[in-house]
């Protein structure tokens, strides 16, 4: 298979194997060439697309990478070749079929991501539609032209149902992340005299929600950046602080209103988080406030 000339040329179309030597793609416009690639197997690697915050890819995916938009690829210095296919084509080739046209208008956004990640029978799907479109373009058929469009179509309604699973599932995270922070908050401050929290731990709240733990700590690293066990103790030692400078309670009734089942666990935890005791959190605070 001859290389792409840069000059665009009417309706075209090519298909190759990632890893696949004898069919030169690398000498194409990418500013006149829609992109989509599926790699099935690879090193992590990080995706620059536009302005959009860099993405991060470790597992299988599949890629639409709209030519106006600049990208980049951010590859681990020991690169494993990464194995999959992609196929590119311009503006005309899609223009001849208007539901191809449309699709491609749907997917091929500036601003939505390009990455989508599907579950393995998705990815077989996907691969054995990118086989038979490697293998139709060394055949001598008229309108193979016609097929890569039809295939096109498919990998088109695949990445927009994996696009609406995706919504669904952020949808389903948010309620997530949003009742954890509601029930860590709802806490706080707390009840004097003293009433020991009730949930100390992320199994706590994932036990309340009615959600796996891993889930809750993925959904909650997602959204927030931060982990549900950091969350949980940032709370507790602010509320521990608070107790600290503003009540005479002792440490050992805050230890015991902050959930902790010994005062040398919460003098622990304290510690960790301020470098000093409560006893001497308390000292100095008052000594200075």
């Amino acid at each position: 298979m001859a290389a792409l000339a840069t000059k665009k040329a009417k309706g075209q179309f090519r298909v190759a194997g990632i890893n696949e030597g004898k069919c030169t793609l690398d000498s194409y416009n990418r500013r006149d060439f829609y992109k989509i690639s599926l790699v099935t197997e690879g090193s992590p690697c990080s995706l620059r697309y536009g302005s959009l915050p860099d993405i991060y890819i470790d597992r299988p995916v599949l890629v639409l990478v709209n030519p106006i938009v600049p990208y980049n690829w951010t590859l681990p210095e020991r690169q494993v070749p990464s194995d999959g296919y992609f196929c590119v084509f311009n503006d005309e080739f899609i223009r001849t079929s208007a539901q191809l046209s449309g699709l491609t208008d749907r997917l091929f956004t500036t601003q939505d991501s390009p990455v989508y990640f599907p579950d393995t029978a998705t990815k077989q799907f996907l691969t054995g539609l990118f086989m038979r479109m490697r293998a139709e373009a060394d055949m001598d058929y008229a309108d193979k032209d016609e097929l890569f469009r039809s295939h096109l179509s498919l990998i088109f309604h695949e990445a927009i149902k994996m696009r609406r699973t995706e919504k669904q599932t952020d949808t389903g995270a948010s309620r997530v992340v949003n009742e954890f922070i509601r029930l860590l908050n709802q806490q706080f401050p707390v009840d004097m005299p003293l009433q020991p929290i009730a949930l100390k731990k992320a199994a706590d709240f994932a036990d309340r929600i009615a959600v796996h733990i891993n889930h809750l700590n993925m959904v909650v690293q997602k959204a927030t950046g931060k982990s549900t066990t950091t969350h949980i103790s940032e709370r507790l030692f602010a509320e521990a602080k608070s107790l600290l400078s503003y009540t005479d309670y002792s440490v050992a009734d805050i230890a015991s209103g902050l959930g902790f089942e010994y005062q040398s666990y919460f003098n622990r935890f304290f510690r960790k988080h301020a470098g000093i005791t409560p006893l001497d959190y308390r000292k100095n605070f008052e000594k200075y406030k």
